[in-house]
């Protein structure tokens, strides 16, 4: 799958800045994202992940990290891929 333009929102930047242990679990959390392990999300929705890979649609993922949930977003274009809180959708 095409990645696009890997970004952060600002809340998940700064934590990424503030704290080496998140901004680890970030790394690790995209590197399952590229073996499309999507996380903590039901066998429906994982499903749909799959497929959409296939056929170029959105694909979200969830990850639990120590600072809460992230969630990993491409969009269907695959023109970008945006990792932040679930709190700034």
């Amino acid at each position: 799958m095409e990645y696009g333009r890997l970004v952060a929102t600002r809340g998940v930047a700064d934590e990424m800045e503030s704290d080496p242990m998140f901004a680890r679990e970030i790394s690790a959390a995209f590197d399952r994202y590229q073996r499309n392990d999507w996380g903590d999300l039901c066998p429906e929705d994982s499903e749909q992940n799959d497929q959409a890979v296939k056929v170029g649609e959105r694909v979200l993922a969830a990850y639990p990290t120590s600072r809460g949930t992230i969630w990993i977003i491409t969009e269907w274009d695959r023109s970008v891929t945006t990792i932040l809180f679930p709190s700034e959708y």
